[in-house]
């Protein structure tokens, strides 16, 4: 195994130089590499044992898949709106057909088909994003369409993956069961990612003492390699499951830490499974089927080309915009690889149909960025052919397209309710799954013998409902108060009948758990158990407790979800809408820099005395490009300063140790610090009634800053520091969450 490794990575190493230097992309590299050490190519050396190269290139595949989530977060598909969407969409379903129908009419099987249809749909995200690079068009508009389409190719082919998989162990790919696939999929990615982000950034907080980059490292592959095995235990692949895992920890604040970490492993582990890749070549077949690899590339290239510019068209975009999408789209890459190697696995497609898929990426990659430098030549020759008016139609079309952001009240509060709806059904159903499954046969092994057995089935139920409760609740009352409720029972009588039938359904929902949970554990009458499923949903709705502990739950997830936008507006990686300019903080060259999370910023020369100190004398400041001579004790100490400082070795060693040493060290508690914007209104009982601004100690001794002053105009007003503050004045106040809850008790 060793020998067979260090052959293929030496050639790797080899090969991958020589295609830098040619500025090809390494995913080429590394198939060439594979062909040269396969047993098809008599004039190299081979890999002896393939067996244990197929495994180790299993793991590159979840580990490619890992990082892909990590760079993945689910905020941003919801942010891009319904253009990108429609166009993926459409992209993969003709990509698909074209695939099948070119198969069908080469008379490969039925299975062979299905496969190629998705192995077309994918074009490879890193062939792209590399030939935008080298043209200088990755700031350009349609650049930043074609990615967003590409990252929601990428999430899709894994959709796909579990489906072929599941189609693959079936008799036949019948309707009924892809919906159960696609249902069984929804459900678990659901139930993963929520109950992922909700435990996930909890444990990571509640250990960050106690990670350094090593144990975070293998803490993350550790979770990566669980989901896996938890993935395949349940039915899906072990690349959906590192994915779903990489994509909760890009949910976290380490997550930047661990992609780094990582990038080394799936480098590693990528560029064997690339080889393997490259080892399944064999010149023998690709002369056999040279007529299909023909047929194939032609399908690719034409069919983005027309197809792919006519779903972009579709998404929203100009003519000429969507031929410079669709024609930047015309090649398959790594995840075309990656369905043909879960193919072969499953035994479920032909051997040759792998090298034939390989050879077709390999020259619609050598044609991609000569296809994007067709685009705009393609537009001019079509815009001089076609008709004027149809032009200015198609272009009509793209700019008239609906503005998906725009949405009725009515429409916004169900898709409200129906995805809280599905969610906390989601959850509830896996506690009682969970709860039968282990807790039910846990109960009855304590309390044995029929008498006793009533009683265990009654204490499982109670648990159940008592675990159950904050879900139930938040599914019958959450969106009972939001915006778009109390504006549409405002608006009309009308809307006051169906808003209160919204209620209804979710509490009919919640009864219907309870109901199946009495079924499951007891004999009652179907009237008997309805009846306790509504006392039970009337209590659970009316106890605060259960009430507290909904919204505590709800909150804690809200705040994990959050906590990487968070840190980033903590250490001013991102703008918070009330924040100012920030301070400069680049650095400049000179004998010391002052680091950014150093103690001494803000702090005079004269309050650091470093001369008495360290006998050092300070004779300049580099500042922003600009040099400060000579400067005297009222100096102030910023972040990015660098100091010029005479004095012996001695000194200056220990000048240059208190540097380094004296950090205000990493913020364990960043997701605290977050500054909010709270309303006070001030009341005859107020201590601030009278006062002035600085007599009135909201900034002294609350740490909060007032923000302007509510007087009914549409922007706020300045307080003057000579103003009193007066009953009934309405000030904005923004401070960190304790501050404000000490403010506004």
């Amino acid at each position: 195994m060793i020998q067979d490794l260090a052959l293929m990575l030496v050639v790797a190493g080899i090969v991958t130089i020589i295609f830098k230097k040619l500025k090809q992309p390494l995913v080429l590299g590394y198939i060439m590499a594979g062909f040269l050490v396969s047993p098809h190519m008599p004039y190299t050396a081979s890999v002896a044992d393939q067996e244990n190269i197929h495994l180790w290139a299993d793991i590159g595949v979840m580990f490619l898949l890992f990082s892909l989530g990590l760079d993945f977060s689910f905020k941003k598909i919801l942010k891009m709106g319904a253009s990108p969407i429609i166009s993926t969409i459409t992209i993969i379903f003709c990509m698909s057909m074209l695939g099948m129908l070119v198969g069908h009419g080469f008379g490969w099987s039925q299975m062979d088909c299905i496969f190629l249809g998705g192995m077309l749909a994918m074009s490879s995200t890193t062939i792209i994003y590399k030939a935008f690079d080298d043209l200088g068009l990755r700031q350009q508009q349609f650049a930043g369409l074609v990615m967003s389409v590409l990252i929601l190719e990428d999430i899709l082919a894994i959709v796909m993956m579990v489906m072929l998989s599941a189609i693959a162990s079936g008799n036949s790919p019948d309707g009924g069961q892809m919906l159960g696939s696609i249902m069984k999929i929804g459900f678990f990615l659901v139930l993963w990612l929520v109950v992922g982000i909700f435990a996930i950034p909890l444990f990571l907080r509640s250990v960050r003492k106690l990670i350094n980059s090593e144990v975070l490292l293998i803490v993350s592959l550790g979770l990566c390699c669980a989901m896996a095995v938890f993935s395949t235990k349940v039915g899906f692949s072990s690349a959906f499951g590192a994915f779903i895992m990489g994509s909760i920890l890009a949910e976290t604040i380490e997550a930047e830490r661990i992609e780094k970490l990582v990038e080394p492993v799936k480098n590693l582990f990528g560029a064997i499974f690339f080889v393997s890749v490259g080892m399944l070549v064999d010149t023998q077949i690709l002369v056999e089927y040279a007529l299909p690899i023909i047929a194939l590339v032609l399908t690719i290239l034409i069919g983005q080309a027309v197809l792919g510019s006519l779903a972009f068209m579709l998404g929203g975009e100009s003519l000429k915009s969507a031929m410079r999408c669709g024609f930047s789209m015309a090649q398959i890459g790594e995840f075309s690889f990656i369905i043909a190697s879960l193919g072969l696995s499953l035994g479920v497609i032909s051997n040759f149909l792998y090298p034939v898929v390989v050879a077709v990426s390999v020259i619609t990659t050598f044609l991609t960025p000569y296809m994007i430098r067709l685009a705009t030549p393609a537009y001019n020759a079509l815009e001089h052919r076609l008709p004027t008016r149809l032009i200015r139609m198609l272009n009509h079309l793209s700019t008239s397209h609906p503005d998906t952001k725009e949405q009725s009240k009515w429409k916004r509060l169900l898709t409200q309710m129906a995805v809280n709806t599905v969610v906390y059904s989601i959850l509830s159903s896996a506690v009682i799954a969970l709860m039968f499954a282990f807790v039910l046969p846990f109960t009855r092994r304590l309390l044995p013998g029929w008498e006793l057995h009533w009683y265990a089935n009654a204490i499982t139920g109670l648990l159940t409902v008592v675990c159950i409760a904050p879900f139930l609740r938040a599914m019958v009352m959450k969106k009972n108060r939001s915006v778009e409720w109390k504006a549409l029972w405002n608006e009309s009588n009308r809307n006051r009948l169906p808003l209160l039938f919204t209620i209804l359904v979710r509490a009919m929902i919640a009864v219907s758990y309870i109901f199946y949970i009495c079924n499951y554990l007891s004999r009652f009458s179907s009237a008997v158990m309805i009846t306790l499923g509504v006392i039970a949903v009337v209590l659970i709705i009316l106890s605060r407790t259960v009430k507290h502990r909904s919204i505590a739950l709800e909150r804690l997830f809200i705040n994990n979800l959050r906590s990487r936008d968070i840190e980033a507006q903590v250490h001013g990686k991102k703008r918070p809408l009330y924040e100012g300019k920030l301070l400069d903080r680049d650095i400049h060259i000179a004998d010391f820099d002052v680091p950014s999370d150093s103690q001494w910023m803000g702090q005079t020369l004269k309050q650091l005395s470093l001369g008495s100190k360290y006998g050092v004398h300070v004779s300049s400041i580099m500042r922003g490009g600009h040099r400060l001579n000579i400067p005297d004790g009222d100096y102030i100490i910023f972040p990015g300063d660098r100091l010029q400082v005479i004095g012996s070795d001695d000194q200056l060693s220990k000048l240059g140790h208190a540097i380094e040493t004296e950090l205000l060290g990493e913020d364990l508690d960043v997701e605290s610090r977050e500054m909010k914007l709270r309303q006070l209104i001030i009341g005859a009982d107020s201590p601030f009634v009278g006062k002035t601004l600085a007599e009135s100690g909201i900034r002294s001794l609350y740490s909060c800053m007032v923000v302007g002053l509510e007087e009914g105009k549409e922007n706020l007003s300045a307080v003057s520091p000579k103003r009193r503050f007066e009953e009934g004045d309405i000030i904005w106040v923004v401070g960190e969450q304790e501050s404000l809850d000490a403010l506004l008790p």
